[in-house]
């Protein structure tokens, strides 16, 4: 910790954890990737306002949940990384029913709630392996359902540490797309998710564990989980899957260093022994590259690339 760390929790009582050059390879799926200039590890949501209030304006930061949609690169990362999962936990039944979800919930562990108190509805969240956090700022969804379909309403922060709760409305929301809408003429702020209040039906608690059993077992029996991934790395194309556009360019099995298209599910790249961000890019950039030409479509990433080149 650095004397400017320590005149911080001096001057406004942070209970939170300050990191110096991190390892970002510990934070995300894919186990690769460079430092970050400073972590913090919030107490709670408190401190996470408290803390975001102390960041300098040009700062740059970056809200991690589990990193499982994330490729930091070999560079590292510039500015602070806020890391949500094991901080911001909090999740309950509310009296009107709805149920409260701080963003560094796991989503597994949202449906899992959800089931044990009778609700049906969140089983679509077992198969997302991120937290709530993510879940909103993606519109994450398997199994016919997204993440936006079940919000009542969410809760922001910004730099100033400033909680807003807004509705659904606020936002353009699509495939694996969430932006807040802001008037042409007003400034564009950073926000991040903190919670999310989530709406689902009452029901069945068995058959609704019954249908997560049933989910986790078709995503073992497709996709490569022994190996490190990042989930989906294209988003599915109109009318058609990212995974069969890949395998039709008879691209599985194809790496770059130690960065391999997963030979189970062609929409994933895998880990396979100590690939670096820089492989995982290329790699990418390979595969979106082969299948615009040979099948005349531009598939968009799904995952979240950051930081700097080595």
């Amino acid at each position: 910790m650095d004397m400017t760390d320590v005149l911080r929790i001096a001057r406004h009582g942070l209970r939170g954890e300050f990191r110096h050059d991190e390892p970002m390879s510990r934070h995300t799926s894919w186990r690769a990737g460079g430092k970050a200039d400073r972590a913090y590890v919030p107490a709670d949501l408190d401190d996470l306002c408290v803390f975001l209030a102390t960041i300098p304006d040009d700062e740059p930061v970056h809200v991690v949940g589990l990193g499982s949609n994330l490729l930091v690169r070999d560079g590292g990362v510039r500015g602070t990384v806020v890391f949500t999962h094991g901080a911001l936990k909090r999740i309950e039944v509310e009296d009107d029913g709805y149920i409260y979800a701080e963003a560094g919930v796991a989503s597994p562990k949202v449906s899992r709630f959800a089931a044990t108190h009778d609700f049906e509805g969140a089983e679509f969240l077992a198969g997302i392996p991120g937290t709530v956090g993510g879940a909103l700022a993606m519109n994450a969804g398997c199994y016919g359902s997204e993440t936006w379909d079940r919000v009542a309403s969410v809760l922001s922060v910004n730099r100033k540490g400033e909680r807003t709760e807004r509705s659904p409305g606020e936002y353009n929301l699509g495939y694996r797309h969430c932006e807040r809408i802001v008037a042409a003429d007003a400034p564009r702020t950073e926000e991040w998710f903190i919670a999310a209040r989530l709406r689902f039906a009452k029901g069945d608690g068995a058959a609704s564990r019954a249908r997560i059993k049933d989910f986790l077992w078709r995503r073992i029996a497709s996709q490569p989980l022994n190996l490190p991934n990042a989930g989906s790395v294209f988003r599915n194309p109109p009318g058609d899957y990212a995974a069969r556009l890949i395998e039709a360019c008879e691209l599985k099995g194809y790496h770059i260093g130690d960065a391999m298209v997963s030979p189970r599910h062609a929409n994933f790249i895998v880990n396979i022994g100590k690939a670096r961000a820089s492989d995982i890019e290329k790699l990418i950039h390979e595969v979106r590259q082969t299948v615009l030409r040979e099948r005349g479509v531009l598939l968009e990433d799904e995952v979240r690339v950051i930081g700097e080149p080595a």
